[in-house]
């Protein structure tokens, strides 16, 4: 199995209000978001790809357009916007795309991942 991966970056808000007061996270707060966007294929194109990279351009601009510097909370519509949701967000936005898509990880902070992977 070939596996290609692309990492973007964006910086947004949000808030979990179901949390407790004490919680952190229950306060309105930011992050600088690293999603990696995983696509595997058994065999390669024509061009000796998985995916060429530049085909990915689609979910850039949408993380450009839609996620950065926005509300995550007004952006999908609920409050309860982890890490953990986004990465399925951004998978399905890129299954629907592109058939390879196998994983999507998000990242908070340098040291915290949530995986989305069927």
């Amino acid at each position: 199995m070939y596996r290609i991966t692309k990492e973007f970056h964006f910086s947004a808000s949000h808030q979990l209000c179901h949390l407790p007061d004490d919680h952190p996270c229950a306060r309105l707060h930011g992050h600088n978001y690293i999603v990696e966007v995983e696509l595997a294929a058994a065999d390669l194109d024509a061009n000796g790809f998985v995916r060429d990279y530049r085909e990915l351009k689609p979910l850039k601009t949408w993380i450009d357009d839609a996620l950065d510097h926005r509300h995550l909370n007004e952006v999908f519509g609920h409050d309860m916007v982890t890490s953990e949701r986004l990465a399925k967000e951004v998978y399905d936005f890129c299954k629907a795309r592109w058939a390879e898509t196998s994983a999507v990880r998000v990242s908070e902070t340098p040291k915290t991942w949530a995986e989305y992977r069927p």
